[in-house]
């Protein structure tokens, strides 16, 4: 695969995979910045790979890849997809209504009966306040509901007015301002034919959305003249709000809870399909699905039109079940299709970082969603800078646009976890169509967005490396050729590790999603000529091998000779690509596919000496790893060891194997020897790696020589730090059998 062409125009891709119009001067210098770009291990990357990868496309456990057991039940990069076709595929076309939940209009009129009458028979609530609440209206004539859109706010406004049998109900103007609320009722006192209306029938006003600015509250004063109007009129009034309305001290509106997205289902399903019918819609799997996603209640009454028209024979149980994610799917395209009024640019910026960022720091997301805004204020008039406030936002209208939520919980970190303030959407796959969305049906924002990855890429956090990367493999699943040539590939040929490194993980995660070719692009970057592609290659085939083992390890033995075969003068002999292909045995070892590997990389020990020193070096870099990288951790090939030992496994057998041929092999005998010496130490503080180790031994003792070795070892080692021999060394000694 090639990339794009340097020369062409519009490439914005330098030699170092960043874009020249990124603002250097903002950022660290480039010196700072090579300074601190050096290769991270293998193992260490693929342990924050883990622990920063979005929760829709988890690669394992900390445990399993930070240092856990292996050979055992857990799932590795193949594990555990939830995604697919369903949201990574085509859009679907369907559009759905909302009857019933929509916002108020914007002219004053007249609520028809019929239309009270069939909020009525489907309306529920969250509790039993709502008895209390029409008191309080029928004793105070107006009332202020706070709550956020798409609640049933509005649906319970003119509930509290229908229970009071106030009627007609009028819609107002939502023009009408705090200050000329006693004239808004007052306008509606006189009759059409110019008298004035003295009849005793209670009367009623909506006002849904009242807008509220600084310098413009709702005060107490203008209720009180409110409600002297009204009582003029025997009339009632409820007006709602939003959660970030600017109200002064003295107004105390009413907190309105939605109900229970299950209950106005059934409420609604009730009404179309009846009673009987109620419990075997509510049991559908793609009822329950629905429930859990964390539909609004417009999509709920949508959705209990469909399944009233599914029990009566109407329409397909497909229908049924796409419906959740063509509502999501609508949503994502309204707040991008929405003009600035509505969604600002800031906020839809702030959309998109969520869905790199989902489920991680809010503050992190805030900010990087501000950096992003600033490149797509670029795309849209570079003539007008970005407009950042300071201070000023408000979490919860952010939130509550991208139907968010906050938590707290840990986030990883190399000092080890901490607790952070995280947002997440309510619905896991909205990250997934949200990005979807905008690289395919916004292709105009592609360039902003192109910068802010690789601004990402550069970050000084893994956190922030990961998530660049993640974003990445949906775009590649999305579009693979776009993705490639405008991001994963520049990365992969740049000269700094850390922009290689994201584009590993990019391919890892692409591949993890169903994106097809990703084993093709590794195979051909593996043989390339360029050594920054080969490394790529390498790195990724480590990721994603315990899925294809024997590929995986077929593709590394194939580099390893072909590295070989150029190494003609030691100096020029590639020891960062030599080192990368062991470390990749190592991750491979220490896999869920361990067994396969092992039985793999005994059966191909004796092939050639590129083989044999790429087994033998990974096999030792492994034994030096330990349970959750603990200084003084289990090692985790020697509790594999003993595990393997008491079930009889035959990958006992092979790493006894290994052993005797890294310690017999001149030229890893030191690092073998190092290895052991690490083992031994490890048993002074643990009786079970001692009982392990104890158990081991005998059998790496086959010659006179092996005896020679392994026994001088354990008589002249040194304690940790330069203390005397440890004790156990003797224990060990006489574990060793007769010469």
């Amino acid at each position: 695969m090639t990339g794009p062409d340097p020369a062409a125009p519009g490439d914005a891709t330098a030699p170092d995979g960043t874009a020249p119009d990124e603002h250097p001067a903002k950022e660290s210098s480039a010196e700072e910045t090579e300074e601190h770009d050096q290769p991270q291990d293998a193992w260490t990357a693929r342990r924050d790979l883990v622990d920063h990868s979005p929760r829709t496309m988890k690669v394992g456990s900390h445990a399993v890849f930070g240092g856990g057991y292996v050979a055992g039940d857990q799932h590795g990069v193949s594990g555990g997809r939830v995604t697919g076709d369903v949201v990574m595929g085509s859009k679907t076309v369907h559009h759905w209504t909302f009857p019933g939940l929509s916002t108020a209009a914007s002219a004053s009129g007249e609520i028809p009966p019929t239309t009270l009458t069939r909020l009525a028979d489907t309306f529920v609530t969250a509790d039993d306040a709502f008895g209390d609440l029409v008191e309080r209206l029928r004793r105070e004539r107006v009332l202020v509901l706070s709550g956020a859109r798409f609640t049933g706010r509005r649906t319970a406004a003119l509930m509290l007015l229908h229970r009071l049998g106030a009627a007609p109900v009028v819609a107002l103007d939502r023009a009408t301002t705090p200050g000329s609320l006693a004239e808004a009722f007052t306008a509606r006192d006189d009759t059409p034919d110019g008298t004035t209306d003295r009849t005793d029938a209670a009367r009623g006003y909506v006002l849904c959305d009242l807008e509220t600015r600084r310098g413009s509250a709702l005060r107490e004063t203008h209720l009180l003249g409110a409600a002297d109007r009204l009582a003029e009129q025997n009339a009632y009034a409820v007006i709602t709000v939003g959660p970030t309305a600017v109200l002064e001290d003295d107004v105390f509106p009413f907190a309105w809870r939605p109900p229970a997205t299950e209950d106005v289902l059934a409420a609604h399903l009730r009404v179309r399909a009846g009673e009987d019918a109620v419990p075997r819609l509510l049991g559908l799997p793609a009822v329950k699905e629905f429930l859990g996603h964390g539909h609004q209640l417009r999509e709920v009454a949508a959705f209990a039109q469909l399944l009233g028209r599914y029990a009566a024979g109407e329409a397909t149980e497909q229908e049924v079940a796409s419906f959740s994610l063509v509502s999501l799917e609508n949503q994502v395209r309204e707040w991008f299709e929405e003009d600035e009024t509505t969604v600002h640019l800031r906020d839809k910026a702030f959309l998109i970082a969520l869905a790199a960022f989902d489920d991680g720091p809010y503050a992190l997301t805030a900010e990087l969603g501000d950096r992003l805004y600033d490149f797509l204020q670029q795309t849209q008039n570079r003539s007008l800078a970005a407009d950042i406030p300071v201070f000023g936002t408000h979490i919860g209208k952010r939130l509550q646009l991208a139907r968010a939520r906050l938590s707290e919980g840990e986030e990883h970190t190399e000092w080890g976890p901490v607790t952070q303030t995280k947002a997440a959407f309510h619905d896991e796959r909205a990250s997934l169509v949200l990005l979807r969305e905008v690289w395919t049906g916004h292709p105009s924002a592609r360039p902003a967005l192109i910068q802010w990855l690789r601004r990402l890429a550069d970050d000084g956090r893994p956190l922030v490396r990961t998530r660049a990367a993640s974003t990445v493999a949906v775009l590649a699943r999305t579009d693979l050729p776009s993705a490639m040539a405008l991001v994963i590939e520049p990365w992969a040929r740049s000269n700094r590790f850390r922009h290689r490194l994201v584009a590993v993980n990019s391919l890892t995660l692409a591949h993890h999603i169903g994106t097809p070719n990703v084993p093709r692009i590794l195979d051909t970057w593996s043989a390339a000529e360029d050594r920054r592609l080969r490394w790529v290659a390498v790195r990724a085939y480590a990721l994603i091998g315990p899925e294809r083992p024997a590929q995986a390890l077929a593709a590394l033995r194939a580099a390893a000779r072909e590295l070989y075969r150029h190494a003609g003068d030691p100096d020029d002999f590639d020891v960062e690509t030599a080192g990368e292909l062991a470390e990749a045995v190592v991750l491979l070892l220490l896999s869920p596919a361990s067994s396969a590997v092992l039985d793999d990389l005994r059966a191909h020990l004796d092939d050639d000496r590129a083989v044999h020193d790429l087994v033998v070096g990974g096999f030792i870099s492994a034994c030096g790893r330990t349970q959750d990288d603990e200084r003084h951790g289990v090692p985790l090939v020697l509790d594999w060891y003993a595990r393997a030992a008491t079930d009889e496994n035959r990958a006992a057998d092979g790493i006894a194997h290994l052993w005797r041929e890294a310690l017999g092999d001149p030229h890893h005998t030191t690092s073998a020897l190092t290895a052991m010496r690490a083992w031994v130490l490890a048993a002074d503080r643990s009786t079970t790696v001692e009982w392990a180790l104890a158990a081991l031994l005998p059998r790496l003792v086959t010659t006179p020589t092996e005896h020679q070795r392994l026994g001088h070892l354990l008589r002249t080692m040194p304690g940790e730090d330069g203390n005397p021999p440890p004790e156990v060394a003797a224990r060990l000694l006489g574990t060793l059998p007769p010469r």
